[in-house]
């Protein structure tokens, strides 16, 4: 038996498994089991609660020995990512709640590098997500028989983004849109349409997951690539859509996209492995 919390961001939602101590043997077996929708807890993935200093990949990345938490971060189909800018709120709120850390500013540790949070008792959370890179690659994305010019976006996980007359346009997202040239290791597609002034809507396709209900680092992506097409430069905040509600994504001064959203915590129990 082993304990979990069950958490949602805009309803990308989340197995969290508390482990200061670094003894979970976390196999992407076991994670594909905790994440099925019907033999399982259900989730877009795992978030596994251990200490920086107790877990030997934390170890070794940069910024380790300053941070007290490590996000271990699976996909649903048992593949580790490098950052969740839903899951991070999530896993932040779970801190604060759980009297790990109090109310205010923490730095977290992820495979991206170490993320600044802010939150207080209750409401949204923001994070520092750094900066969003544009590399200018030539990419297409295709649905079907219908093809679009991508812009390439990285912000911690690889994205695709496309801008779309309609959310429709984007099929059912039950499997992967093609890519063209491939990621090596596979990528996130968004597609977006234009709702008002700095105001977009977007749907996902999430590696390793399928379409899901909102994604914190892809919304980062579309902000950025939006903020590109509208010719803006230096800060600006865009309001952003997805299925499961409302993020805000903010560029400051120093380049650096801030993502603020909600993070809900709806269950506590044990799961009988």
């Amino acid at each position: 038996m082993i304990r979990f919390v069950k958490g949602h961001g805009t309803e990308n939602d989340f197995v969290l498994l508390p482990d200061a101590d670094g003894e979970l043997d976390l196999t992407g077996d076991l994670v594909r089991r905790l994440c099925d929708r019907r033999a399982g807890i259900g989730g877009d993935g795992v978030l596994r609660v251990v200490r920086s200093d107790a877990d030997d990949e934390a170890r070794g990345l940069p910024g380790a020995p300053g941070t007290r938490w490590f996000m271990d971060y699976r996909n649903a189909d048992g593949s580790t990512a490098e950052m969740c800018g839903n899951g991070i709120r999530v896993f932040a709120r779970y801190l604060v709640d759980e009297g790990l850390e109090q109310p205010g500013q923490h730095d977290i540790l992820t495979r991206d590098g170490v993320k600044t949070v802010r939150l207080g008792a209750g409401g949204d959370v923001t994070v520092d997500m750094g900066p969003a890179r544009l590399p200018g690659t030539d990419r297409k994305v295709s649905v079907a028989d219908r093809a679009w010019p991508a812009v390439e976006v990285d912000t911690g996980n690889p994205h695709a983004v496309v801008f779309v007359d309609d959310l429709g346009d984007a099929g059912e997202l039950r499997s992967a849109p093609v890519v063209e040239p491939p990621y090596p290791d596979g990528v996130n597609v968004e597609f977006v349409v234009r709702r008002g002034d700095r105001h977009v809507a977007m749907r996902v396709h999430e590696r390793g997951v399928g379409e899901t209900r909102s994604c914190g680092t892809g919304a980062c992506a579309v902000m950025a690539a939006s903020a590109q097409r509208d010719g803006i430069e230096g800060p600006s905040s865009y309001v952003v859509d997805v299925p499961g509600g409302r993020l805000t994504v903010t560029a400051r001064d120093d380049g650096h996209i801030e993502l603020t959203g909600p993070a809900v915590l709806v269950a506590h129990g044990q799961v009988d492995l």
